[in-house]
């Protein structure tokens, strides 16, 4: 079972194929490596990975490939006293991993289970989001420790939204802070007076659009920048003079698809980048060509290939 680019739509990429089912075996086979080095080391990013696993196997029209009970059990043993959740268990709460936690549960319908386990419900995960934000200038901390970034911003507003419980933050002030994160290239940084960086500009893009408020970015201005970040070979980078990286194809991609600039940068040789950045053996795809694979790069390729919309198979993606 392969997912092939369409002929004649995906340019120089129509004969590279898309093996389904090496992905899907390559993603479930990632947490049967606990004898492995590697996985200790990477404990810290645990949670995130499965959401990144989970969401790639959904866009390979697979959602069932990972076990539905067995990944509420971990992620419902990843939450704290405080409603947070942290990478693994016994891990502090983060906003990053919290958003993770949340973007699971309702990709899997199980968002009542923290009411019918006695978790205190969607409330009390939405109160530990409300309590990180700043309620004088509207960002947000990822922790109780209080390191502040808009990709935590971001997040917050993406959780809350999908529990519908907006109401518990200050949107205005949240855009308000990210209006001030807005730099003369166009683009936006991890806070005021920071460098631009395409992963930023994603997340305040990303945060706007939640809050209704894309009323407020030069689309041309941005959409300028960010079409300067395809290079020669058709990926990427993040900023300039950077070398390309398959994940800038979501970062990069879905910020152009949220104010309308896609069809500035070339289609066919982005899609073309990311296809030569998979293990065509193995399963998996890699930062660029050549490289290690990881389920980080796996995800936001397949993600980046369902928005840009050139290659059969693929279960469509919302770009916020």
């Amino acid at each position: 079972m392969a997912l092939v680019a369409g002929p004649g739509r995906a340019g120089g990429t129509s004969d590279l194929e898309l093996h389904t089912m090496k992905h899907v075996a390559y993603i479930k086979t990632l947490d049967t490596r606990s004898d492995e080095l590697q996985y200790w080391l990477t404990e810290h990013l645990r949670l995130n990975g499965v959401y990144w696993g989970l969401t790639a196997l959904h866009l390979l029209g697979h959602p069932d490939a990972l076990p539905r009970q067995d990944t509420i059990d971990f992620v419902l043993s990843c939450q704290r006293d405080n409603g947070g959740f942290g990478a693994a268990p016994g891990h502090d709460a983060h906003m990053l991993y919290t958003v993770s936690a949340v973007q699971i549960l309702v990709t899997i319908d199980a968002v009542d289970e923290l009411d019918q386990r006695d978790r205190g419900g969607k409330q009390k995960v939405g109160s530990f989001i409300a309590s990180l934000q700043d309620r004088e200038t509207g960002v947000f901390k990822g922790d109780e420790w209080g390191e502040t970034d808009t990709r935590f911003l971001y997040g917050a507003l993406n959780a809350l939204s999908l529990l519908g419980l907006l109401d518990l933050v200050d949107v205005p002030k949240a855009v308000t802070y990210i209006q001030s994160c807005e730099n003369f290239d166009g683009g936006y940084g991890i806070s005021p007076g920071a460098e631009s960086h395409a992963g930023q500009v994603f997340t305040c893009i990303g945060a706007l659009s939640i809050a209704g408020r894309l009323d407020l970015v030069n689309k041309d201005r941005l959409g300028a920048w960010l079409s300067e970040r395809q290079v020669e070979k058709g990926g990427f980078n993040g900023r300039p003079e950077k070398l390309p990286d398959a994940c800038y194809a979501w970062w990069v991609g879905t910020s152009l698809a949220m104010i309308d600039r896609l069809h500035w940068i070339d289609r066919n040789k982005l899609a073309a980048f990311i296809l030569q950045c998979q293990d065509p053996e193995a399963g998996g795809f890699a930062d660029r060509p050549g490289n290690m694979v990881d389920v980080y790069h796996t995800h936001f390729s397949l993600a980046g290939l369902s928005l840009l919309g050139v290659v059969d198979g693929l279960q469509e993606v919302d770009p916020v």
